[in-house]
């Protein structure tokens, strides 16, 4: 059957699996969600289930940990992360992966501190609340990062080891 293939299933795992850690206990945004993009961006070759398997787990996740106002600020920047991915493929190697890793941190600071800015109603909608809020957004750029390079390294060397010993997951994911 064209989707029960061993590729597509562990993939799929991995992404969940990484959603789950989202869950446990851990410092302020050491999380995998960049990684999690990432991963479905390089590994599934339909663009539709790159963004919904990851879309799908994020979201599974946030149900738990609850919403808030500047959601679409972090999707969106979930969404370009799975691009980045896609960007990514076909290119797997630590320079790349490492620039993949630190692009996709950095714009999801952007976005998501941009999303403060404008929902929270702590910061003036100023050009000087704008940089207020990026300021206080820094400790937890450098906890994002800090968790967005572990779980890639972990996952795309993990994912990378398995391909050549298990029997098929070298094949194309859908």
């Amino acid at each position: 059957m064209k989707f029960l293939n061993k590729p597509l299933i562990a993939v799929s795992a991995i992404i969940f699996a990484l959603a789950m850690f989202r869950l446990l206990p851990h410092w302020p945004n050491v999380s995998p969600i960049a990684a999690m993009a990432l991963f479905g961006g390089v590994y599934f070759t339909d663009k539709r289930i790159a963004f919904i398997v990851p879309f799908a787990a994020l979201l599974l996740s946030d149900m738990v940990l609850g919403l808030h106002s500047s959601m679409i600020f972090v999707y969106v920047g979930f969404a370009l992360t799975v691009v980045i991915g896609f960007a990514l493929k076909n290119r797997i190697c630590l320079t790349n992966t490492a620039f993949a890793v630190v692009a996709s941190s950095v714009l999801f600071f952007l976005l998501t501190n941009f999303g403060a800015w404008l929902t929270s109603g702590i910061y003036t909608k100023t050009a000087e609340g704008l940089m207020q809020a990026y300021v206080a957004g820094l400790p937890f750029f450098q906890n994002s990062l800090l968790g967005n390079v572990v779980y890639a390294a972990v996952i795309f060397g993990a994912y990378h080891v398995f391909q050549k010993k298990v029997t098929g997951l070298d094949q194309p994911v859908l």
